[in-house]
């Protein structure tokens, strides 16, 4: 059994953005970039998952610039076991859309035929909490968004999700395969080693 995790590099949490001199976007030259925060809970959970037995790979997928690769390290030095790099030229957090990227993971996964796709619930810089949902429409696969706790059953063939919503927390239990949303209380990620950053 495989996971795919999706990650997105976006502009680091404790930056404070400047907005370009023609306002058309926020400014990200020279800017301190990383993994953003939900995408990291979303590893996190599929490292958890392969500690635990459930799955026997775990492998990281990021659309976007060169740049990206080193999202793509960092969930290596987290304990991804590969990476793949979808690249594009344009910007992610304006030009290549949610459905854009839905319809990229979509034909990453065909050929990688995960049994979960992990994502974070939204990136920071767009806040869209788009492309779970349209990913899992488009490969016709059971959603669970804003993930609290996640539980794959001892036969494999089924998920138990614990997802917050307004009044509290709604446990959904889903065929597999399947795709989840990492939600903020999911999990605390671990930190990337320096050593094994440097391998990645």
């Amino acid at each position: 059994m495989r996971a795919v995790v999706a990650v997105k590099r976006v502009v680091d949490y404790a930056v404070k953005v400047r907005v370009n001199a023609d306002k058309t976007a926020v400014d990200i030259t020279n800017v301190k970039m990383s993994m953003n925060p939900f995408c990291e809970i979303a590893v996190e959970e599929g490292l958890r998952l392969k500690e635990k037995g459930h799955i026997k790979e775990l492998i990281a997928v990021s659309a976007g610039p060169a740049k990206s690769a080193e999202t793509l390290r960092q969930a290596l030095a987290m304990g991804a076991d590969r990476a793949i790099h979808l690249k594009t030229t344009m910007r992610t957090d304006q030009e290549l859309q949610p459905l854009a990227v839905a319809k990229l993971l979509e034909k990453m996964i065909e050929k990688e035929s995960p049994s979960i796709v992990l994502l974070g619930k939204q990136a920071i810089d767009d806040d869209s909490n788009q492309t779970g949902s349209m990913l899992a429409g488009l490969l016709g696969w059971p959603q669970a968004g804003s993930a609290s706790g996640v539980e794959i059953s001892e036969d494999k063939s089924t998920l138990t999700v614990e997802r917050e919503v307004d009044t509290g927390i709604q446990t959904v239990k889903l065929a597999l395969p399947a795709v989840v949303t990492a939600d903020l209380r999911l999990n605390e990620p671990r930190y990337a080693t320096l050593p094994n950053l440097m391998k990645a």
